[in-house]
């Protein structure tokens, strides 16, 4: 009887430090920002409201974002955004992504540190699905995650084209993406 304790007792410490691999790791406060910027004007949006998951055993990622959550510095821009004439967030209220950390298997998520990642994977806003590549870093403190990455988004892609028009001027054709987030194993 007393083998067995102290045969379960050596290996719980063995079998606590894997079992960071064996769930996903998980946020409920992704934030999202874009940036767009002309000679018109700069237009930055901020969205808190993101979650996401990673799974280290495989690498793959997914991200949800609600539209209507980005937050704009004026008013009239954040109405623009979610009308029907640019994001029509009512009729597409989620932007998508899911993809893989193509690198996972280089990193130590076990281990304090910061590790580059790459992700391959497919964006849909509006329907529209298209291929990202993002370069990023993965930052693991005391078993839990940080990630960061940016990477350009072009509208027409999603389907958000201005051809004529005060829009035509003030936002950009492509916007740069930021995305960061907290990560706990659940």
């Amino acid at each position: 009887m007393k083998t067995t304790k102290l045969l379960f007792l050596a290996a719980l410490p063995i079998a606590l430090a894997f079992t960071t691999l064996t769930g996903k790791y998980v946020s409920r406060a992704v934030h999202t920002e874009f940036f767009s910027s002309t000679p018109a004007e700069d237009i930055r949006a901020n969205n808190y409201a993101g979650t996401g998951t990673i799974d280290p055993a495989t690498g793959s990622v997914a991200f949800s974002i609600p539209m209507q959550s980005f937050e704009f510095e004026k008013a009239l821009m954040q109405k623009h955004f979610n009308s029907a004439d640019f994001l029509d967030t009512q009729a597409f209220p989620k932007a998508k992504f899911k993809g893989t950390i193509s690198n996972i298997k280089t990193m130590d998520l076990n281990t304090n540190g910061s590790y580059p990642a790459q992700v391959e994977g497919e964006m849909t806003i509006k329907d529209k699905t298209n291929p990202v590549s993002a370069k990023g870093t993965i930052t693991v403190k005391d078993g839990k995650l940080s990630i960061e990455s940016k990477f350009p988004i072009t509208l027409a892609e999603y389907g958000v084209a201005f051809q004529k028009g005060k829009p035509s001027t003030n936002v950009a054709k492509t916007v740069e993406v930021t995305v960061n987030g907290d990560f706990a194993v659940e």
